[in-house]
């Protein structure tokens, strides 16, 4: 909301800077604040208090900027009837559950998945069978395993097989 204001308010001066550079008057707004902002007096409580609104006002969007959000954890989808439900599963424990079913797959000896925001990145070590059989065996696995979860945006996955070496 207050990006919103502030991109308003940045829009309309910009138009008036434009329009007086194109040979236009300044807007009578931008003038009479011109002017009360001379006139007045360093100590005057407008002016005072208008600058610690802009300061604290800075300070929380500063706060924001730094705070990390809910970035650790991903979406779920919704049911369509719900339109206020909201639930979320965390990046480790999504990771956990498609390790386990990378795992399950025939073939594979050890596994390693790490769960991004938009991508799944699946590092697994073929211990017998054929390769590719193994790769097209752990993507259905691990998509099947992300349909599953019910993510509100289903992950791209990326797999990165190598074989075990003694």
């Amino acid at each position: 909301m207050v990006a919103l204001v502030v991109f308003l308010v940045l829009g309309a001066l910009l138009y008036d800077v434009i329009a007086v550079r194109a040979g236009q008057r300044a807007g009578a707004w931008r003038t009479r604040l011109v002017e009360e902002a001379t006139t007045r007096p360093v100590d005057d409580p407008w002016l005072l208090a208008t600058g610690a609104v802009a300061v604290v006002l800075g300070l929380w969007l500063l706060v924001l900027a730094v705070t990390p959000g809910l970035r650790r954890l991903l979406p779920l989808r919704a049911p369509t009837d719900s339109f206020e439900l909201g639930a979320w599963l965390d990046r480790k424990s999504a990771a956990l559950v498609l390790r386990d079913a990378a795992m399950r797959v025939p073939g594979i000896r050890r596994a390693r998945v790490r769960v991004g925001r938009h991508r799944v990145i699946a590092r697994a070590e073929v211990g017998f069978r054929d390769r590719v059989t193994v790769r097209d065996d752990l993507s259905q696995a691990l998509q099947k395993e992300c349909r599953q979860l019910a993510l509100a945006h289903t992950p791209r996955v990326t797999i990165r097989l190598r074989h075990h070496t003694r």
